[in-house]
C-alpha cells in the first residue's frame, strides 16, 4: 500500500503538520504506518479544497491531505472527514458529488487523535464537506482547528502527526451515518467505541436535500455494508424517509447499540448471527456477549423454563453473566431473555453445559432447590397477604416487614414470616442433572 501525503504551502497548519511529520519520521523509521505502506509527501501551491485531481500521477492508494480547520465558532479541534458537496458547492468541488472515502483509515486515525490530543481540544469526526471530489483514491483531511493559535501550536500538530504514523487500518466496519452537528458527535462516540468506521456523514442540516441517488452515492463511495440514523437528532419525517430509502437500496440500519454490540466479531460473522437470531425470532435484541472472530454460527438450546426461572431469580447477576459468555443471546419482543443462543460450532456443548449450570447456580442461590431423579425442584416461598389478614395483621407497614423475612408483633402476639408464607413448587427436567448439581454445590 502506497500513502501520498499533500499540503498547502498557503495553509500554515498543513505546512506544520508536514514538518513535525518530518521530524517524527528521521527519528525513527518504525511507526506503525510505515510498517504498512510506503509514504510520500507533496506539497502545493494552492488551496488543498480546489486541489481536484490531485491524485493523479502520485501512484497511491489513499491520499491524506494535512490541513487547517477553520469555523465560525472557533474551538480547539483535531479532525478528519472526507470531501464531498450534498449540494451546491461553497468551497470547492462539484455540487451533489462525493469523493472516494476511506473509512478504516479514518477510523484509525480518529482513535489516535482521540489519545493523543492536547488538553483542551476535541477529536472528532467532521460531516462530508468542501472539496476536492474529483479524486479517483480514496482520500481524507487531516486537520487542526480553528483559529491561527491551533494551527501554529506544536502540540497540535505533535498530536496529530503521531495519530496517523499511528494508523493503520484495520479490520473495521464500513458505515454511512446521518443526523447530528457537523462534528457528528454520534458518530464519533460509535467509531471510539466500537469497529464502526464512518465515511461519507451527512449531518441534519444536509438531510433535506438527500435523494436516493445522493443516498446511494453515500454508500458506494464509502463502501458502506450498513447505515446509522441518529435518530434524536432528525424530524421523524426525514428518519422515515431516508430509512426507506436504505431499505430500498438493501443496506440495513443499525442502532448505536447494535454497532457496538458486534463487538471483536468480523462483519461476515455478525450478519451471520444475525441472521440466524432473525430465525429465532424476527425482530428480536441479539446481544453477542464475547464472541468474537469467525466461525460458523450454531444454536444452542436449553429448557426455556430454566432460562426463566434464572431470569427471574436474579435478572441482574443472570444478564451480566450472558454479557461475558461467548455465545450471543436473543430477546423477545418484551425483553425476556430466549433459550436459544448462537456460538461457534467448536464450542457448542460447553457453552450448553455452562449455561444449564449458570442457570441452576442462579436459582438456587434465590431458592430452595432439590434434585428429584432428572427434575430440578424449585420451591418458592412467598408472603401471602390472604394469610396475613386472617391473623390481623393490618395492611401497611408491617406486610412489607413479613415479605422482607421479618416477624412482627400485633395484639401481643408475634407474626412470623412462616405464618403467613405459602410455598409453590415447579419442576424442570434436565437430562443428567445430577452432574450439574454436583458442580454448583463444589
Amino acid at each position: 500500500m502506497h500513502i501520498a501525503f499533500l499540503h498547502s504551502s498557503l495553509d500554515p497548519a498543513g505546512r506544520n503538520l508536514a514538518r513535525r511529520m518530518g521530524e517524527l519520521l528521521a527519528e525513527r523509521d518504525d511507526w506503525p504506518l510505515c510498517r504498512a505502506a510506503s509514504l510520500s509527501f507533496h506539497e502545493s501551491g494552492g488551496r488543498l479544497i480546489y486541489a481536484e485531481g490531485a491524485d493523479r500521477d502520485l501512484g497511491a492508494d489513499i491520499l491524506v491531505f494535512l490541513s487547517r480547520h477553520s469555523s465560525s465558532h472557533p474551538t480547539p479541534a483535531l479532525t478528519v472527514h472526507v470531501t464531498g458537496n450534498y449540494g451546491n458547492p461553497a468551497f470547492g468541488g462539484d455540487a451533489r458529488t462525493l469523493a472516494p472515502a476511506a473509512p478504516a483509515m479514518m477510523h484509525a486515525v480518529l482513535r489516535g487523535l482521540a489519545r493523543h490530543a492536547p488538553p483542551g481540544y476535541r477529536a472528532s469526526y467532521e460531516a462530508t464537506h468542501h472539496g476536492p471530489t474529483t479524486l479517483g483514491i480514496p482520500s481524507l483531511f487531516v486537520e487542526i482547528g480553528s483559529t491561527e493559535t491551533e494551527w501554529n501550536d506544536p502540540a497540535a500538530a505533535d498530536a496529530a502527526v503521531r495519530a496517523v504514523l499511528e494508523a493503520v487500518p484495520g479490520d473495521a466496519i464500513p458505515l454511512v451515518g446521518f443526523g447530528g452537528t457537523h462534528y457528528a458527535v454520534r458518530q464519533t462516540e460509535i467509531a471510539l467505541s466500537s469497529k464502526g468506521a464512518f465515511g461519507h456523514i451527512a449531518p441534519s442540516r444536509e438531510v433535506a436535500c438527500l435523494d436516493r441517488d445522493l443516498v446511494a452515492a453515500m454508500i458506494r463511495q464509502t463502501g458502506a455494508v450498513a447505515a446509522y440514523l441518529d435518530r434524536k437528532a432528525l424530524a421523524k419525517t426525514d428518519a422515515d424517509r431516508l430509512q426507506e430509502i436504505l431499505v430500498d437500496l438493501g443496506l440495513p440500519v443499525l442502532s448505536e447499540g447494535e454497532i457496538t454490540g458486534i463487538g471483536d466479531l468480523s462483519w461476515e460473522t455478525y450478519t451471520a448471527v444475525r441472521a440466524a437470531a432473525e430465525g429465532i425470532s424476527p425482530g428480536c435484541r441479539l446481544h453477542t456477549g464475547t464472541l468474537a472472530g469467525t466461525g460458523d454460527p450454531v444454536v444452542a438450546t436449553i429448557p426455556a423454563a430454566l432460562v426463566s426461572e434464572a431470569d427471574k431469580a436474579d435478572p441482574k447477576a443472570f444478564r451480566e453473566a450472558l454479557d461475558l459468555l461467548p455465545a450471543a443471546s436473543v430477546a423477545g419482543e418484551h425483553g425476556e431473555i430466549l433459550p436459544t443462543f448462537i456460538t461457534f460450532a467448536n464450542q457448542r456443548e460447553e457453552i450448553i453445559h455452562y449455561l444449564i449450570s449458570l442457570c441452576i447456580k442462579i436459582i438456587d442461590d434465590r431458592w430452595s432447590t432439590a434434585a428429584e431423579g432428572d427434575d430440578l425442584v424449585i420451591m418458592k416461598a412467598r408472603f401471602d397477604p390472604g394469610k396475613a389478614r386472617q391473623l390481623g395483621v393490618p395492611k401497611g407497614p408491617l406486610f412489607g416487614r413479613l415479605s422482607s423475612g421479618q416477624p412482627v408483633e400485633v395484639g401481643g402476639r408475634t407474626i412470623t414470616p412462616t405464618m403467613v408464607g405459602s410455598c409453590s413448587e415447579t419442576r424442570i427436567h434436565i437430562p443428567g442433572l445430577e452432574r450439574y448439581i454436583d458442580e454448583v454445590h463444589s
